[in-house]
């Protein structure tokens, strides 16, 4: 397609105005390619990679439409974490101000009472996680889905995990037939053939043309050590990196235990840093974020919560900590840098046991990762002092309810999948 701006793609000139307002001169090829079909009003299932501006490829649309027939509730758009979520509604905002747009952000940790009240004020957009929304429909009738033009599933392979599953069968409940669905990932391969039966009617597909799943500009290595000294040689990476080059960092751990333990370890070695992972209240994990974004810390050890969409411009290094398990997951959390243009290093700690699934990443990413150079001389000497900061953690870990919050959200899947037990029970009656 050789469209190369804004208005030839058919959008109102307030929005235009609107997007050249904050610096935004030219469509990307996402935006090119699928802001036409929406607006002609088909169903869409857009793939490129991480920081292309997918968001706005569905939010600009939307906008057109609300100020054509503005009522609420116009959209719904569901994403997998809470800080994706929040962001997404930042666009919104910077682009529906000149309709005066309402919206209303609907995830965990958040008093449902205050969400309830918002929700009965009818806002053009709804931005949600899954598993609150359904909470609300399922035990409230604050809001009505009924009537929405437009459904939009970001990083819709995630959300089509399982884990999801309960939580999206009572919210497609309370959907009309006859909508807009708008799927967007960087990763959609696998389950392309799941997100066509979401879609309404027959889609249009586009996927960016790509030799490489992750950009040019991003520099992939990796550092290969022994599994008792991976501690050892992460502090001596946070020495070079974060105290003598000053970079800012996000490492990615594998579970809520283990970000817990590393952030606490690395503070208690001076390293400034935060926290991201899902057993943290809503309040902390904005707070996390909040202090990173503004460089108040230069450190932000996160799980995969703060792998998926999270537009933070200024991240040098992506450090993980483990190998992940798919290439998809690899993918996501080294896009958290090297964005809109700019350079970035993704490092990667490989232990004896990593090996097949780093060969696995690379044949899949179509790139091979070339070696980090460290001294392991140098590395040797933090041994005791790191082993005996990381037994310090785990004890002070150990005395305290970590892990609760986690206990109280299985509870409350289990109070949602006796819904949708229910729920199937009546249809079939």
């Amino acid at each position: 397609m050789g469209t190369t701006s804004f208005p030839s793609l058919g959008l109102s000139d307030w929005l235009v105005g609107q997007v050249n307002a904050v610096g935004i001169k030219d469509p990307t090829p996402v935006q090119v390619n699928c802001i036409p079909p929406i607006l002609e009003g088909r169903d869409c299932i857009g793939c490129s990679k991480t920081g292309s501006g997918k968001t706005a490829a569905f939010a600009l649309p939307i906008l057109h439409r609300l100020s054509e027939d503005p009522y609420g509730v116009f959209a719904l758009v569901l994403t997998p974490t809470r800080e994706l979520a929040y962001q997404i509604a930042e666009q919104f905002r910077v682009f529906g101000s000149h309709i005066g747009l309402k919206d209303v952000v609907v995830v965990g940790g958040i008093d449902m009472m205050k969400q309830g009240l918002s929700l009965a004020k009818k806002p053009h957009i709804v931005i949600a996680t899954p598993g609150r929304l359904a909470d609300h429909l399922a035990n409230t009738d604050t809001v009505s889905l009924k009537r929405i033009k437009f459904l939009v599933l970001d990083e819709a392979d995630r959300l089509l995990d399982p884990s999801f599953e309960e939580a999206l069968e009572v919210i497609f409940d309370h959907l009309p037939k006859k909508r807009q669905t708008l799927l967007f990932s960087a990763t959609l391969t696998d389950t392309i053939g799941r997100l066509r039966e979401v879609a309404t009617n027959e889609p249009f597909c586009w996927e960016a043309p790509r030799e490489e799943a992750t950009v040019e500009e991003l520099d992939q290595k990796y550092v290969l050590m022994p599994a008792k000294v991976k501690d050892c040689y992460l502090i001596y990476l946070m020495e070079h990196l974060h105290n003598e080059e000053k970079k800012t960092l996000i490492l990615f751990t594998p579970t809520c235990r283990s970000c817990q333990v590393y952030s606490i370890l690395l503070r208690n070695l001076d390293y400034p840093c935060v926290a991201l992972h899902s057993i943290l209240s809503q309040s902390q994990r904005l707070a996390s974020l909040n202090k990173f974004k503004s460089g108040h810390v230069r450190i932000l050890v996160a799980t995969d919560v703060a792998s998926r969409g999270l537009d933070i411009p200024t991240v040098d290094v992506v450090v993980n900590v483990n190998i992940p398990a798919s290439s998809k997951d690899y993918i996501h959390r080294v896009g958290r840098t090297a964005r809109a243009g700019r350079g970035g290093l993704a490092l990667s700690l490989v232990t004896q046991y990593d090996i097949d699934r780093l060969k696995s990443i690379e044949e899949n990413i179509k790139t091979t990762l070339t070696e980090y150079d460290s001294k392991e001389s140098e590395v040797l000497k933090l041994l005791n002092s790191v082993n005996v900061a990381k037994r310090e953690v785990e004890i002070r870990l150990g005395d305290t309810d970590f892990g609760e919050r986690r206990k109280i959200n299985k509870r409350k899947r289990k109070l949602l999948e006796g819904y949708v037990k229910a729920r199937k029970t009546k249809k079939k009656t």
